[in-house]
């Protein structure tokens, strides 16, 4: 039967292993919205959709799903997009005809798309 070392290396490797696989493990916490953000997020999708229990839960289930799929930044950054689209006047047309915003706002729609498939 063979001895087992304890050597440095040895007790090296398995906090190696964890540390390569913690990334893998929390994919959640990278793109984690703050408690603010989902709060709004979840009051205007209940004042839309009936404020009940169940709506409360089926709001909260489509923020987690839209979080899935679009990090906080981006979220942050459509949100923006979304509200700068009802200015008149130049500044307006820029955010409703600018190729790359409305990348993202499509990208919101479809995240929003699949949070109402899984959720509601």
């Amino acid at each position: 039967m063979p001895r087992l070392r304890k050597t440095a290396t040895g007790l090296l490797r398995p906090w190696m292993l964890v540390g390569l696989l913690l990334p893998l493990a929390t994919p959640g916490l990278a793109n984690d919205y703050p408690t603010e953000a989902r709060v709004d997020y979840v009051l205007a999708c209940m004042a839309a959709n009936g404020n009940s229990y169940l709506t409360m839960q089926k709001c909260s289930c489509s923020i987690d799903v839209i979080a899935e799929h679009l990090p906080y930044e981006t979220y942050e950054q459509v949100e923006t997009v979304l509200g700068m689209q009802d200015q008149r006047g130049e500044l307006g047309v820029l955010f409703r005809t600018e190729r790359g915003m409305q990348d993202q706002v499509q990208a919101l729609h479809q995240a929003q798309a699949d949070a109402n498939l899984r959720c509601f």
